[in-house]
């Protein structure tokens, strides 16, 4: 089947919810075709910047795909449980990005302590450890903001005022880097 569908051919939105929970990424696709425009509009109205209101959509696409089999047409139409999904999505981004915005200078939350570096944490553990070997594979930003993530227990907003790089960035590291070591210890 092709993902690219004619507007007059493409199925009800609970019917593509449907197929997406049985796995079939053509019909997310579909969605995605029909709702994505729409979906930056909404989220731009309560993030009010395009950069999170595209992390919003990213982000509830992927829910989306992950919780399909979650929605009921017996409890409301689809697009009403899509927009659901995305104004729950953009809402959390929002009471996140007012924690860390309500911050000019993270300096003053005293983030950089004297705990050893992240480099130093990787280093000491032995030449011998999947976990080091693992740890090494990652690139290096990735990997600092793993080690502060989980040594020294900084949130995804400190992360990313330590680092100077978007919340949606950091979250995308930590993800992407935690698949990559759950592949690699494998």
């Amino acid at each position: 089947m092709s993902p690219a569908f004619a507007e007059m051919d493409a199925p009800p939105l609970d019917d593509a919810l449907r197929r997406c929970a049985a796995g079939d990424r053509a019909y997310l696709r579909v969605i995605y075709d029909r709702e994505a425009a729409a979906m930056i509009g909404v989220a731009m109205r309560i993030l009010r910047r395009r950069e999170l209101a595209e992390e919003a959509v990213h982000d509830t696409f992927v829910r989306i795909w992950q919780k399909a089999a979650s929605f009921d047409p017996a409890r409301g139409e689809a697009r009403s449980w899509l927009y659901a999904v995305l104004r729950h999505r953009a809402l959390n981004i929002l009471r996140g990005e007012r924690r860390t915005d309500q911050l000019d200078d993270f300096d003053t939350l005293e983030l950089e302590s004297d705990d050893e570096s992240p480099e130093a944490c990787v280093a000491r553990l032995s030449d011998t450890k999947a976990l080091r070997h693992c740890l090494e594979k990652l690139e290096p930003a990735r990997r600092h903001a793993i080690v502060l993530a989980y040594v020294q227990g900084l949130t995804h907003g400190e992360l990313a005022g330590r680092l100077g790089v978007p919340l949606g960035t950091v979250k995308s590291w930590i993800r992407r880097s935690l698949l990559t070591l759950k592949e690699c210890m494998a």
